[in-house]
């Protein structure tokens, strides 16, 4: 037999509080409140969703409700319009929809190979660097 090839889809419902330590593979949808740390692949706090976390470790995260603590995004964090975040944020990418509220110590990463390329130049000046090519 071949693998299945299935999302795995969680969800914390309105009426659910969970505290203590959560691990999750594919999809973790948080309607309800979640106090601790969560480690997972592609989180969404929806519009109803409370997130108080000490370590939130994460791929992905979009928050339309609340999320306060520490979250550490490697892939992206996105704020929409009826989001806010608090706390301290470190992700990859970083999208706030306009309404979305961001209100934390922010780091967002990026490769070094890329970042020490395009600052070894004076800001506007990057191509500049280039050497020129002698003339024959």
């Amino acid at each position: 037999m071949g693998k299945k090839n299935s999302k795995n889809l969680s969800i914390i419902d309105r009426e659910l509080k969970i505290e203590g330590a959560i691990s999750s593979k594919g999809k973790l949808i948080i309607k309800g409140q979640v106090i601790g740390t969560i480690e997972g692949d592609v989180v969404i706090v929806a519009p109803d969703g409370r997130v108080n976390s000490s370590a939130a470790k994460v791929s992905s995260i979009t928050i339309g409700g609340r999320f306060q603590g520490e979250l550490i995004a490697s892939k992206e964090l996105i704020i929409l319009s009826t989001g806010i975040c608090s706390g301290r944020v470190e992700c990859k990418d970083l999208i706030v929809e306009n309404g979305g509220i961001l209100n934390a110590e922010v780091s967002c990463k990026t490769s070094n190979a890329v970042l020490s390329e395009k600052t070894d130049a004076p800001f506007g000046q990057q191509d500049l660097k280039k050497e020129k090519q002698p003339e024959r």
